[in-house]
């Protein structure tokens, strides 16, 4: 069934054409992820598709009855709104019911709550206040009485996202959905998106996430959509062969070019004496001879200043925010060649320790000391500072008009930039007219032109393209001095880090020798450990070691027994958990019931879980 079908849409800016006739369609159960290099057109496609921007040429249909959702990349929401007015504000009669049952319950207004239930039990909307508190506890969304212009930018971006998968539409558009969210969360997004049953396009740089989720990858390059039908290993091997192929035909279209030029100049200056259809062909030729790929492989090779042998020791230092305890006594010495990934839940005091080492925040106890070498390059989540009005080349040159690189030789500024993707026709550009992407990789240059022998790079992957990533992570790992890197893109830390400091409760930071996924795996190893521990501990001891046997044990009279009643005990719990199920839906007047039913539920779920583990053991014996 199709959803929604673009058909030669066109935008431009200005006397310039962002891309021309596309034509794109999305069916029930698409899950696609739009790639392209940063200032292609991605965010205004994908508001073109939404129906937020308007289109110079084409149309955008979309299926009769089809709710559409998108998340912008920047959301803009009324500063004095409240957290929850924002997150109810759509038309879905759900989650306009569970909104004022939930003020209902703050205001303790019994005559309003009566009123409430009996409006969520009309639409059956109980599970869909439980939905609504999961999505809000696991993307960490602050309380729902807070002021939206109280909150960060994260925060504000999570609240957007959380309002757009609370109103369950049946296309989802998402704009750069895991930027702000910690590694759990995107963990977190991955399965729900998987699990449920949406239609989805969305703009992403994190290539774990496009490979989990998406099936379809479609790709915006030099204003023309590219398809692929696999994952993201698939979608590099196509691509290079597309490449090749396009490389070929203008070479071909050149050299026809030039034989077509010469017969062109050769004949009489009256058009009507030539062969219409042979001009008409030549400016065919013409057009796919002129056509230009700008090499989008930037190398970056840059300079940094020596690192003497003593960099930075961290000597137990600790800090502290009123009651809450953010680093605890942690001590580290860096060393050479150091690559770090730094890893915890949002919050969790990761800018508080980058402060610390850089000496922009004092600890509270403990010392920090650095050597006399150390020169730092931090890379931050701050917004680009710029001059109304000021182009991209004098912005770079307010720094330096020469620029030195790794090899020895010397650069101008203009050339500097076009090593980070930003050829002669774009450094005349407006900073402000950049897409958040271009903005990233200008803050990058900034920071690297500083020649630095210690990088931290807080987020660096917000916003970039998959292309600049590439390149990025080249880069860094050739890079000779100490790396830090804080990041929710398992990928890139996966590819550049040898162990992490992972954030833990109450301040204190595990030293984990590995990468993320080194440590994914510890911690599902651990949690299996753990289970098995327990069910050991819980079982009767054995009154003598038995003998080493190669034949499987079989169940005791005692153990079959217990499976039997385990059993039974297992369908009541079902049956009183329907029970309690059927009162949700039916509904009552005292809150306190529904309550009380909810955490009645909760408790049979907890209780089968550990029936079924051990039903399940019994079952191998029987």
């Amino acid at each position: 069934m199709n959803y929604l079908s673009a058909e030669n849409i066109s935008k431009s800016f200005g006397d310039k054409w962002l891309f021309k006739d596309l034509t794109i369609g999305l069916n029930r159960g698409d899950k696609v992820a739009l790639i392209g290099a940063n200032g292609t057109g991605k965010t205004t496609l994908m508001t073109i598709l939404a129906g937020i921007t308007p289109l110079d040429q084409g149309v955008v249909s979309v299926r009769k009855d089809i709710r559409v959702g998108y998340l912008d990349q920047a959301p803009d929401f009324d500063p004095q709104f409240p957290v929850m007015e924002v997150l109810f504000s759509g038309n879905n009669p759900v989650a306009l019911a569970v909104k004022e049952y939930e003020q209902a319950l703050l205001l303790d207004d019994e005559k309003r709550l009566t009123k409430a239930i009996e409006r969520v039990d009309s639409l059956q909307g109980w599970d869909f206040e439980a939905r609504v508190k999961e999505i809000l506890g696991k993307l960490g969304v602050p309380d729902v009485e807070a002021k939206i212009g109280t909150l960060s930018g994260g925060q504000r971006k999570r609240v957007a996202l959380a309002k757009v998968l609370i109103e369950s539409p049946d296309l989802l558009i998402l704009d750069e959905p895991t930027n702000h969210l910690d590694l759990s969360m995107v963990e977190w997004l991955e399965n729900y998106l998987n699990t449920q049953n949406t239609t989805l396009l969305l703009v992403t740089h994190d290539r774990y996430f496009l490979d989990t989720v998406c099936n379809t990858i479609v790709e915006l390059d030099n204003g023309n959509l590219y398809t692929y039908r696999g994952n993201y290993a698939y979608f590099l091997e196509k691509k290079a062969e597309r490449e090749a192929v396009e490389a070929a035909e203008i070479d071909k279209a050149r050299n026809l070019y030039r034989k077509e030029l010469d017969w062109i100049r050769r004949q009489p200056k009256a058009r009507g004496t030539k062969a219409k259809y042979r001009v008409d062909a030549f400016e065919d030729t013409k057009e796919k001879a002129s056509q230009r790929r700008y090499d989008n492989q930037m190398e970056l090779n840059v300079k940094s200043t020596r690192l003497g042998s003593k960099i930075v020791e961290l000597q137990s230092i600790g800090k502290r925010f009123g009651d809450k305890t953010v680093v605890h006594n942690f001590l580290y010495t860096f060393k050479k060649g150091d690559r770090i990934g730094i890893v915890g839940k949002n919050g969790a005091g990761k800018s508080t320790l980058l402060n610390m080492i850089t000496g922009a925040l004092r600890p509270d106890n403990g010392q920090v000391v650095r050597g006399d070498t150390v020169q730092f390059g931090y890379y931050q989540q701050t917004d680009l500072e710029y001059k109304d009005g000021q182009r991209v080349v004098d912005w770079v040159k307010e720094v330096a008009e020469v620029i030195r690189l790794g090899t020895g030789q010397t650069v101008t500024a203009s050339q500097y930039l076009q090593a980070f993707l930003f050829p002669p026709n774009k450094q005349g550009t407006l900073i402000e007219k950049l897409s958040g992407g271009e903005k990233r990789r200008l803050q990058l240059l900034r920071v690297l032109m500083a020649e630095p022998n210690f990088l931290i790079l807080d987020e660096p992957t917000n916003d970039l393209d998959i292309t600049t990533l590439n390149v990025l992570e080249e880069f860094l790992m050739n890079f000779p001095g100490c790396l830090i890197i804080v990041s929710h893109d398992r990928y890139f830390l996966d590819r550049l880090v040898d162990h992490l400091f992972v954030f833990e409760e109450r301040g204190n930071i595990r030293d984990f020798p590995g990468n993320y996924t080194d440590y994914r795996n510890f911690l599902a190893e651990n949690t299996i450990s753990k289970a098995e521990s327990k069910n050991t501990a819980e079982r009767p001891a054995p009154t003598a070691s038995p003998a080493p046997s190669t034949t499987k044990r079989k169940a005791s009279y005692k153990e079959q027994k217990e499976f039997e009643s385990l059993e039974i005990e297992m369908a009541k719990l079902e049956q009183e958990k329907a029970d309690y199920i059927q009162k949700l839906n039916g509904g009552s007047n005292n809150h306190q019931d529904i309550t009380q039913w909810a955490q009645q539920i909760e408790r049979i779920n907890t209780s089968l879980e550990e029936k079924e583990m051990r039903w399940l053991e019994l079952s191998e014996l029987m």
